[in-house]
């Protein structure tokens, strides 16, 4: 079953609005490429005046050296230098974004050389972090400025609502590796942290516009400014539709998909100890659905945050929010999804050596499900609560050189009852230019509704859920390596030995007296797989001139599972992911005279294994110029290589991701 395949039909007058706007925004975005084909100017001095004349809404291309000290919070829930986490982490800048030409957030995460990023078709994407990937993938948190976009419906994320200004990111962290003692249950395989700016960062106005093959049309809109002494704001709004994929027959596949998003941000600084966040998003949108009604998505979020620091350094946030969930898949089910969270952190110095944060949470889901037909999640209306609480002590054994961070998060949830992921994790600062880290972490998937999933939707079930699933259990074993040996070159190599146990199977049951003849079953969702994955993944930054640098990434993937003795699964684990075992990237961004920028990046990614998908090499070009200090035109193509291509999914139902090129306008002031 694969219930991303199938959401609730807008209003009639709705669509035909959404057709028109992008219509409109399309054809309008057309005479931005004409004026984009007439830019070569080669005037060399135009480049040396970039720096200076920069808008100051336009972030600045950081230096090698900025990127190697850039401040995370997301390995240990506090600021601390990229060059010494322990752990594996690379960072996505918000200039790599805008000069990558992504047009939404799985788009960009494909800069992070530690994903698995496959689009399936015109909406659905596989996201994953060493291994497991599917778009059912549940082994990956996801967090959007602290708040965790996770669906208890199978315990991963919908990448079709993940929305938002790409604009409006300041960066995105993105973790492989086990981070369930900072942030919880399904932080298995990796975490990513999108950190969005802060309003006082988005004064003035900013509209962009465009459109072309593939990414129809779009548009957006955002203006920001100060509401009173120190008190800021921003509301934003934007819009877009997509082109259907292509069947692997070359047929249409008829999932044309258009969506809406607005929101808003407030920042008070209250006083220099005390800040406030208030922030909400409202999202609706609808895919093309042949002989059905369309697929629809819906809903939003309010977000609430405090903190407070105090001069000896030691600090305070209280973080609250609801999040809403709706979404139809035609002839499955109707989802609605409310979710409540509360979260606090403290963090204080107990000596010279001891920095100590801890923290409570408290989450409450509330999901409402209408079966259908053919599938049945049961019972229908169920609540669900989690508590949780996590301590953490960075010991520093050697001032500014050796570290051993200790800690662990407890956890209570109403499926398996008390979990506990503890990590040790060691830093070695050898000199200001090499870092070598190491760590061993467990982590659990805890269950989710998915797994008591009844097929068909009335006896006698095919399949049932397990009425005794436990939560996936991961031990893991890291070990990495940072150097700078030049000022203009940075490299990272992180490896690693995952040790999985529990894993989800389908068992075989004893057929019951009147069981029906003839019918396959019964099954039952047991815990009968154990296994092993290994790897490696590296990067490297290589700053070839002041106007020109380079990134290479690669990684390596191996994974074994194995059913243990009791165990009868026929699926042999093939659901449980479908990954490549090499993939590698190269990114080249230039600064080029007359304010022109050329960016590209070539990737490979190998074969997948079950089902069989091809390997596959691809390259995306972006070239972008600045007539102004407000005035940016640009054009992107992606897929070049290939008119169109597989990345995912079962030979059956395969879909073909296109080649396509857009153009866009963006104007800020």
């Amino acid at each position: 079953m694969n219930i991303m395949n199938t959401h609730s039909s807008l209003s009639t007058q709705e669509a035909a609005f959404w057709r028109y706007l992008g219509i409109a925004i399309h054809r309008s975005a057309m005479a931005s490429l004409v004026i984009l084909f007439a830019l070569l100017s080669t005037n060399p001095a135009a480049a040396q005046m970039d720096a200076q004349e920069q808008s100051p809404n336009l972030l600045k291309k950081l230096s090698l050296e900025e990127l190697v000290n850039l401040e995370i919070t997301s390995v240990s829930r506090k600021i601390e230098k990229l060059f010494g986490a322990a752990s594996a982490i690379y960072v996505i800048t918000r200039d790599e974004i805008r000069r990558s030409g992504a047009t939404g957030i799985p788009e960009a995460l494909r800069l992070a050389p530690n994903l698995q990023v496959t689009q399936v078709d015109s909406r659905q994407w596989a996201i994953s972090a060493r291994g497991f990937n599917n778009t059912l993938a549940n082994k990956l948190l996801v967090m959007i400025d602290g708040r965790t976009v996770y669906t208890p419906l199978y315990a991963g994320v919908f990448w079709d609502a993940q929305d938002m200004l790409l604009e409006d990111i300041d960066r995105i962290e993105v973790i492989s590796g086990p981070g369930g003692t900072s942030w919880g249950a399904n932080a298995v395989n990796g975490v990513i942290n999108i950190i969005t700016r802060s309003a006082k960062e988005t004064e003035g106005a900013f509209f962009t516009g465009g459109g072309g093959t593939g990414l129809r049309g779009f548009g957006g809109a955002r203006f920001g400014g100060l509401l009173a002494k120190n008190l800021y704001y921003r509301i934003y709004g934007k819009y877009f539709t997509r082109e259907s994929t292509i069947l692997a027959n070359g047929k249409d596949a008829n999932n044309q998909w258009r969506a809406g998003q607005g929101g808003f941000r407030a920042d008070w600084e209250a006083s220099p100890a005390n800040r406030f966040t208030l922030q909400g998003d409202f999202y609706n949108g609808g895919v093309d659905q042949l002989r059905t009604e369309d697929l629809s998505i819906g809903g939003g979020n309010l977000l609430g945050r405090w903190s407070r620091t105090r001069a000896e350094g030691a600090s305070f946030s209280l973080q609250l929010y609801y999040d809403q969930t709706r979404r139809l898949y035609p002839g499955t089910f109707r989802e609605h999804l409310d979710t409540y969270d509360l979260d606090t952190q403290y963090r204080f110095h107990a000596s010279e050596r001891h920095d100590i944060v801890f923290g409570l949470g408290y989450r409450l889901t509330d999901d409402n499900i209408t079966n259908i037909s053919g599938v049945a999640f049961l019972p229908p209306e169920l609540t669900r609560q989690l508590f949780s609480a996590f301590f953490q002590d960075e010991i520093m054994l050697v001032k500014n050189k050796l570290s051993l961070t200790l800690g662990s998060k407890f956890e209570h949830n109403d499926y398996t009852g008390f979990e506990y992921q503890p990590s040790v994790r060691v830093s070695w600062t050898a000199s200001e230019r090499q870092a070598l880290w190491g760590a061993v972490s467990r982590a659990i998937r805890a269950p989710s509704r998915i797994d008591q999933i009844f097929i068909p939707s009335a006896p006698p079930f095919t399949l049932q859920g397990g009425p005794n699933f436990r939560s996936e259990e991961l031990i893991a074993y890291e070990l990495g390596y940072r150097i700078q040996p030049y000022r203009s070159l940075a490299i990272s190599l992180a490896t690693y030995y995952n040790n999985y146990d529990h894993i989800r199977t389908i068992e075989p049951i004893p057929r019951p007296s009147n069981y029906p003849r003839g019918l396959p079953g019964p099954f039952v969702i047991a815990n009968g797989h154990q296994g092993w994955a290994y790897g490696a993944e590296a990067t490297a930054t290589y700053q070839m001139r002041e106007w020109w640098r380079c990134r290479a990434g690669y990684s390596y993937f191996q994974k074994h599972l194995s059913l243990k003795p009791e165990s009868m699964d026929f699926t042999l684990g093939a659901r449980e992911g479908n990954d490549p075992k090499h993939q590698f990237s190269f990114r080249s961004s230039m600064d080029l005279p007359g304010r022109l920028e050329l960016d590209g990046e070539f990737r490979y990614v190998g074969q997948l294994p079950s089902p069989l998908v091809p390997s596959y090499s691809e390259l995306g070009i972006r070239l972008g110029w600045r007539p102004g200090n407000h005035l940016e035109l640009s054009i992107a193509g992606q897929n070049l290589l290939h008119d169109r291509h597989p990345e995912f999914g079962a030979l059956t139902s395969r879909q073909q991701i296109k080649r396509s090129v857009y153009g866009m306008i963006t104007w800020r002031f």
